[in-house]
């Protein structure tokens, strides 16, 4: 850590200090600031100090070695829901903290604004995103032994099948117990909320929590390594693992796409919306949604939506990248950024590098 990180430590302690007392205690998605804490401050603030409820305080308590697979949960699930909808109209716009912001602008900005909360199918993807996350991050630690109460699935040891020539070994990902810790830190019992329209909210986020979960599940894959002379693979060694958190990112986006809006009336259990498809199941990977989704186009700041104004925007693509879809038909302004750099170098005999200065220009492309 060089010497501004350090001589800015005490201020941001100060700083999470302040903004966490300002947060409620039950507030659901506290958490998620965890992501991009900057300078492991959550670290040196200790569980009591961190944007938690009380539940997760005390889960944090009992098991503080997890707080770095919390905090590197947190940094997934943001990255990638950034990452699957940079091109988009909502572009999972995150909040920011610096060593200059003040405690009261940080207490009243979630980290993902309006979007956490108003039952869209944003709110959807960002639980479902973010629980994943969480259950990848544990199960990574897992699996490379940081922890003393979770290591390798040993369910399938000593298994396979030895007439078609492998076996179960090496280290499987034991992803069901970064499940059941994820349920743990993030579900809220819906007995503790009042009011229709909370419990149906908390409800939906709880089964979108699940959903990121089971994204994990389904993707696990199977890893094999062969075993015989001269590369015969007489004996094959298999291992289950997860896939990549930008594959489970994909899924999620395409589960985003095929949304499920439900009814808000509260009942036994959650009900499709339209009441001739009611008879169609919900499922557990299913992301559900419940509001309408905002109109994204123009800036509202009452919602904190900054609108597509200024967005660039790539002019010959017909996806939502595109100019006519981003800049919602407001047309785009186009400008030229002159590009300098040094390229063509060559490593003089002795001792130094010869570049030319190249220069190009480009076309940017940006939304009225």
């Amino acid at each position: 850590m060089d010497r501004a990180a350090l001589l800015a430590l005490p201020s941001l302690c100060a700083l999470w200090a302040a903004v966490l007392s300002l947060f409620p205690c039950g507030t659901q998605g506290n958490w998620m600031w965890l992501g991009i804490a900057s300078f492991g401050v959550p670290e040196k603030l200790g569980c009591a100090g961190l944007p938690l409820n009380s539940r997760q305080k005390e889960l944090c308590k009992r098991k503080p070695y997890l707080l770095p697979s919390i905090r590197e949960g947190a940094r997934l699930g943001i990255q990638e829901c950034r990452s699957q909808f940079r091109h988009e109209r909502w572009n999972c716009m995150v909040a920011t903290t610096t060593a200059t912001a003040t405690a009261s602008s940080l207490a009243t900005s979630p980290l993902f604004g309006y979007e956490l909360s108003s039952g869209t199918k944003e709110t959807a993807f960002i639980y479902a995103v973010m629980a994943a996350g969480l259950v990848h991050s544990v199960t990574r630690s897992c699996s490379a032994g940081n922890m003393t109460e979770c290591s390798c699935d040993t369910t399938l040891q000593n298994g396979g099948s030895p007439s078609e020539g492998w076996h179960w070994g090496g280290c499987s990902d034991d992803v069901q117990y970064g499940m059941w810790f994820s349920r743990k830190f993030l579900d809220f019992p819906i007995s503790n909320t009042t009011g229709k329209e909370s419990k149906v909210l908390l409800a939906m986020n709880l089964h979108n929590n699940e959903a990121g979960r089971q994204a994990v599940a389904k993707l696990m894959s199977v890893d094999c390594r062969c075993h015989g002379v001269s590369g015969s693979c007489a004996v094959k060694t298999c291992w289950k693992t997860m896939s990549s958190f930008e594959k489970i990112g994909h899924f999620l986006k395409d589960k985003y796409e095929n949304s499920i809006q439900i009814s808000d009336k509260t009942k036994r259990k959650m009900r499709r919306r339209e009441k001739d498809q009611r008879q169609t199941p919900i499922h557990k990977d299913d992301l559900l949604y419940v509001h309408k989704s905002p109109n994204y186009c123009v800036e509202n700041k009452k919602l904190g939506i900054p609108g597509t104004q200024g967005r660039e925007c790539n002019r010959t693509s017909g996806g939502a990248d595109g100019c006519n879809l981003l800049c919602c038909g407001r047309g785009y302004n186009t400008h030229v950024v002159r590009h300098v750099e040094r390229c063509e170098c060559k490593f003089i005999w002795c001792c130094y590098v010869r570049c030319r200065r190249c220069e190009s220009m480009t076309d940017v492309h940006t939304c009225k």
